[in-house]
């Protein structure tokens, strides 16, 4: 697979742009990233011009432009031959449902504990909405993992779109030390111990772009 760019945030804050860069190089898919960085006349310049939000990510294929990370995850399964989705029929519908669930869901959790990959030791304030995002992370892993998961350590057993739009709340989890029951945090340390995320992992290390207000959870 030739001619497809990613358009992608900073690396350390984007929870987004990680979706659709990681579920790619899970699927063997080539292409090549352009980093536009947050905050920066750069981003306020350019990326107008490749996405009609004017937001990332976005995926360029010829003249096709595919924003938000769900449809760039699907387009991405279709070029793959479907191998984004689980083969058993229940299980695909399943995936689908758990997908779209993060994408339209767990508000409190995104807003209260953005996603900072370089950071760890951060502690939030607990409230009610992110406790009740906790307790359904942990409903919702510990359900994919019982019913669909027996053929390897992902939630769907192989490596699905579910896996790439959860993998944000992992790292959540781990920056900000947030309590999960065993079946998640054995689901965290799959993740984090994912050799495909790795390079996404370093990069947001080394980069030297802090955006105060992301910068939630320090201790005294």
């Amino acid at each position: 697979m030739s001619g497809l760019t990613l358009v992608i945030g900073t690396r350390n804050y984007s929870s987004w742009s990680l979706r659709p860069w990681l579920l790619m190089r899970h699927l063997g898919i080539e292409f090549t990233e352009q980093v536009m960085h947050f905050d920066t006349d750069d981003f306020r310049r350019e990326v107008p011009g490749l996405s009609p939000t004017g937001r990332v990510p976005v995926l360029l294929h010829g003249d096709l432009r595919v924003w938000e990370s769900i449809a760039i995850c699907e387009y991405a399964s279709e070029l793959a031959g479907g191998r984004g989705w689980p083969e058993d029929r229940a299980a695909r519908a399943h995936a689908r449902a758990t997908a779209a669930e993060m994408h339209a869901g767990f508000a409190a959790m995104r807003s209260q504990c953005p996603m900072n990959v370089r950071a760890r030791g951060r502690r939030v304030e607990s409230t009610p909405e992110l406790e009740r995002d906790l307790r359904r992370i942990d409903l919702l892993w510990g359900g994919c993992r019982a019913a669909f998961g027996a053929g390897g350590a992902w939630l769907y057993g192989r490596y699905s779109v579910a896996d790439a739009m959860y993998a944000p709340v992992a790292l959540r989890l781990a920056t900000y030390g947030l309590e999960v029951g065993a079946a998640a945090t054995s689901y965290v340390a799959t993740v984090l111990d994912d050799p495909l995320l790795a390079p996404w992992l370093e990069a947001a290390r080394t980069e030297n772009v802090v955006i105060p207000h992301e910068e939630v959870g320090l201790t005294a």
